[in-house]
């Protein structure tokens, strides 16, 4: 397990107002110590706990432990590492798994790991026994950001990423910040693209934030808490207003149409691209679109750009190791995206940094246009 939190690190707790399905996140340093108690503490009897079998061998053990000496009955439920996970497969195993360890509606499922294991756990959660509840206990920068909370859950299609999940809301959320540590660089430069999408969405002055602390938050001081804490309320504030994604929870797609496509063409081998990566990559190309288009100035797409490239993050096309694809492929999986309605485009463009708002019936051929112009830019 990991090590205990001091007893004077703060810990930041953000409530999540959904009226009976209201949870907390809870933001710290050495809180997975904690996980026992804060976790016996919502009443259950039983819990199992799916975690991949990198994660699991640090952690699966000792949180199992921790479990059972509260009371609980625990079991592990283990799946490959990787976002070929999120499948039809696992999905099977991780459900009837669950059933086997006689998993009931007022037990537990624990997702110990990060976004693949969370919207996996979460997705077999929010279906067998047709729900039962579940926590999220995130061991990357990535998922303690983003994916644990707002309760979106889920699996990739051969149509493309996420296409098939539920809406699910955690009963908890246990963000140890110090498992961060020791996250290999790549994966918290991945994530922390998804840092910077809060600042690019609706508040400037985070970005500003960003700018100035990012170093801090890699480095692991109270800025990292800060940083996780602060995307979470944002995360939050957006998903009170609209859980279903009916409206401006769109807005947190900022990068996803470009970014899934992305993923898509490269079949989501992670040696070549994570998510994070796409979403890094898909947030330039939306600004530069948005410049493109006259909707924002060059100067704040390159901003943007220079900020994630210093920070060591893909920005570009060209970036995408064993290539992009074609502009076809590209608008191919775009169409295949969650945020096509009617068969047009909609994409998150912005007027200037928190200024993002979500464009609807975008014409293909805009966006035809404005990837050729970034090919033809990678050959100058």
């Amino acid at each position: 397990m990991a090590a205990a939190r001091a007893p004077d690190a703060p810990v930041i707790t953000v409530h999540v107002p959904l009226g009976d399905r209201a949870y907390d996140i809870f933001v710290g340093r050495g809180l997975l110590g904690e996980a026992g108690a804060r976790i016996a503490a919502l009443g259950a009897r039983a819990a199992a706990i799916v975690t991949d079998s990198n994660v699991g061998a640090l952690y699966g053990g000792a949180l199992a432990d921790a479990l059972q000496q509260r009371g609980l009955r625990a079991s592990i439920i283990t799946v490959a590492p990787g976002e070929a996970t999120k499948s039809y497969a696992s999905l099977e195993t991780v459900c009837d798994a669950v059933l086997e360890a006689r998993i009931e509606r007022g037990d537990l499922v624990i997702a110990l790991g990060g976004g693949v294991v969370g919207d996996l756990a979460g997705f077999a959660a929010a279906v067998a026994r047709r729900g039962v509840r579940f926590v999220q206990v995130p061991t990357s920068l990535l998922s303690q950001v983003d994916s644990s909370v707002g309760g979106k859950t889920g699996i990739n299609s051969r149509h493309g990423k996420n296409l098939v999940g539920a809406f699910h809301q955690p009963s908890l959320v246990l963000a140890d910040t110090a498992l961060l540590d020791t996250l290999p660089i790549r994966e918290m430069r991945a994530g922390y693209a998804e840092v910077v999408k809060y600042g690019l969405i609706d508040d400037a002055g985070f970005f500003d934030w960003c700018e100035a602390n990012w170093q801090g938050v890699f480095a692991g001081g109270p800025e990292r808490n800060e940083a996780v804490a602060q995307s979470c309320r944002a995360k939050a504030a957006v998903v009170v207003r609209d859980e279903r994604e009916e409206g401006d929870r769109a807005l947190l797609n900022l990068g996803h149409t470009f970014g899934h496509a992305l993923e898509r063409i490269t079949r989501y081998d992670s040696a070549r691209l994570v998510h994070g990566e796409g979403v890094a990559i898909g947030m330039c190309l939306a600004f530069r679109f948005s410049a493109f288009l006259g909707l924002c100035s060059a100067d704040d797409a390159t901003r943007v750009e220079r900020h994630l490239v210093t920070v060591g993050l893909p920005t570009r096309l060209q970036d995408v190791p064993g290539g992009f694809g074609t502009v076809d492929e590209l608008l191919d999986g775009m169409a295949q995206d969650k945020k096509v309605k009617a068969g047009a485009l909609t994409f998150i463009l912005a007027r200037g940094i928190g200024q993002s708002f979500v464009a609807h019936g975008i014409e293909i051929a805009k966006v035809r246009a404005f990837l050729n112009h970034e090919i033809a830019a990678t050959r100058t």
